[in-house]
């Protein structure tokens, strides 16, 4: 390794500190500037920044996944979030709302708000991070 311990000891709050910051700016922007795009490279910045200092290999192994199968997948949630509108008659990736646990006795309670637009914003964070992810880990193991 050619970082000091004090580099591979900050990286690991950091990058815990990134990926949360990462999740709270796809849940943000639902309603307000953020979403799925960049949360995504949020948490792709994480992981470079613990590939930088731990090296590809041990970024690998904390990804678990390999990142094409995460872009992969996020391609895959996205798209059919953008479909289950046409299943039900309604135009491609027209927003639909669910509303749970709404309360009867009080009408102006709508109760938890769900979309399909935040699971579209799930699938375009995933496929920004494994594509990111997968750029940039095989340009520094071509190193």
């Amino acid at each position: 390794m050619g970082t000091s311990l004090i580099v591979r000891a900050a990286t690991r709050v950091l990058v815990g500190l990134l990926l949360v910051f990462s999740i709270y700016m796809l849940l943000r922007g639902h309603n307000e500037p953020g979403g799925g795009f960049i949360g995504g490279l949020i948490g792709a910045t994480g992981f470079i920044l613990y590939a930088i200092a731990h090296g590809c290999r041990a970024a690998r192994e904390a990804l678990r996944v390999e990142p094409q199968t995460i872009a992969m997948v996020g391609l895959g949630i996205a798209l059919f979030a953008g479909l289950v509108p046409m299943m039900i008659g309604d135009a491609l990736f027209e927003g639909m709302w669910l509303f749970l646990a709404a309360d009867p006795a009080d009408p102006n309670d709508k109760g938890i708000p769900l979309s399909n637009i935040l699971v579209f914003d799930v699938g375009v964070y995933l496929v920004v991070l494994g594509s990111v992810l997968t750029l940039v880990l095989a340009l520094e193991e071509e190193v």
